[in-house]
């Protein structure tokens, strides 16, 4: 439910070649649906629902013409940026599964408004979920920060590649301990090409973390 296949709308899949090729692999690992969200930011890539859905249709049609029979829908990942508000109050946010919203705000700085938008999310009947809180390092060594999320309300979804050293060591580590304090709710690959998915074929199918997570009774995935 984290993913960046639509070709050429953001940093993910650039051709549509990329995008079948990616979509592929992920139907060997053992996927059976995928929900693509590619970014949505005001000043960087400024997708719209119908450039995404768009986009989506293509991708449909390509898989089929290649006869790779998988379940592909479209959502986005929003920034939580000065417009996303007003997107939300015109109703142009893409959800899943009913009203499953995916959120992500700066990795550089922490956010001021994070807490205001999933307050505004939940009283307009979404479901916000926010991406990689594990990559965000001035949360790092901060457990309490990440319970106060989930306590407003809003869910917390991990990339696959944080149960190993992917990213970094201090990834890993917020990413185990989210683990075991029963954190996560949904796992994504959060994938955007090709170096992504070797990593997962290579260094995350046998992490103990990622069976910890499958046989712990309390991901979401499989009711999307």
């Amino acid at each position: 439910m984290h993913s960046h296949f639509i070709p050429g709308i953001d940093d993910g899949a650039q051709t549509m070649e990329d995008s079948i090729r990616l979509i592929r692999g992920m139907k060997e690992l053992g996927y059976q649906k995928i929900v693509t969200t590619p970014h949505t930011m005001s000043d960087y890539y400024k997708n719209t629902p119908e450039i995404i859905l768009g986009g989506l249709e293509k991708v449909r049609e390509e898989l089929k013409k290649n006869s790779i029979n998988i379940q592909l829908e479209a959502a986005s990942e929003y920034y939580v940026d000065f417009e996303f508000g007003e997107k939300l109050k015109r109703g142009e946010l893409l959800t899943f599964s009913g009203k499953y919203i995916l959120i992500e705000v700066s990795f550089l700085n922490p956010p001021d408004n994070l807490e205001a938008a999933i307050f505004n999310l939940i009283v307009a009947g979404y479901k916000p979920i926010l991406a990689h809180p594990e990559r965000y390092p001035y949360w790092h060594g901060n457990i309490e920060k990440y319970q106060r999320i989930k306590d407003m309300g809003a869910l917390l979804q991990l990339n696959i590649l944080s149960l190993t050293q992917y990213y970094s060591k201090e990834v890993n580590i917020t990413a185990e301990k989210l683990v075991d304090l029963g954190m996560i709710d949904l796992l994504g690959t959060d994938m955007h090409h090709d170096k992504h998915l070797e990593a997962i074929r290579s260094r995350v199918l046998y992490e103990p973390y990622l069976h910890k997570l499958l046989e712990s009774g309390k991901l979401l995935n499989s009711s999307l």
